[in-house]
């Protein structure tokens, strides 16, 4: 089937362009989001009336696209969400939740403008694709993880958080605190001694 595509469509062609698609992906994508029109006579002249006044309409989307782009620009969010130790997680993360917390950010996306391809099912930093214009799409990171601190770890390393990383965590935080314990516990008794040396020492000076 030939259709007029009323927008750019990513690779399928620009505004203006005649097309031929599979009839299901028209009747079913195409036509219904009117993104595309049948390749008719009557709509291709209809078109040609209006190219001047959509591609105006497409220009003025697209620069509202490109400023949202600019604060979406190196975001990341963050999930939290139940997994397995294998990072396996209990469930999944969809559009729906990667759009709700971007927006939670100030930056209002919709579902349909996130291109996730299939759903997250492991934990991790995943790109995921914002389409806020068929001419403009950035990407943000979701961090998905267990727990916040998982989160931080992951952020600061760009990989998922293991067991073993989260052990070697708690070891590093125990003797961080035993150190600082030590530090204190030194400090306190130097100024004892300290005195106890000045009195030994005025003793030794007392004249008969």
């Amino acid at each position: 089937m030939e259709v007029i595509l009323m927008q750019r469509i990513e690779k399928l062609g620009q505004m203006g362009d005649i097309v031929s698609v599979k009839p299901g992906f028209a009747r079913n994508y195409l036509l219904p989001q009117k993104k595309a029109l049948r390749a008719t006579k009557e709509n291709l002249a209809r078109f040609e009336t209006q190219r001047g006044q959509l591609e105006a309409e497409n220009l003025n989307r697209r620069q509202e696209a490109e400023r949202v782009a600019k604060d979406l620009e190196g975001m990341t969010v963050t999930l939290i969400r139940q997994a397995g130790e294998s990072g396996q997680l209990y469930g999944s993360v969809n559009s729906r939740d990667v759009s709700e917390a971007v927006t939670a950010k100030g930056v209002t996306v919709s579902r349909g403008q996130i291109d996730l391809g299939a759903v997250i099912k492991v934990l991790g930093m995943h790109k995921v694709r914002v389409r806020l214009h068929p001419e403009v799409v950035v990407a943000v990171t979701a961090n998905v993880a267990r727990s916040e601190e998982e989160a931080a770890m992951q952020r600061e390393s760009g990989r998922v958080v293991s067991a073993e990383d989260l052990r070697q965590a708690e070891e590093a935080a125990e003797a961080e605190f035993e150190a600082v314990v030590e530090s204190v516990e030194d400090q306190e008794a130097t100024p004892e001694s300290s005195e106890g040396d000045s009195a030994a020492d005025g003793e030794e000076t007392k004249p008969d």
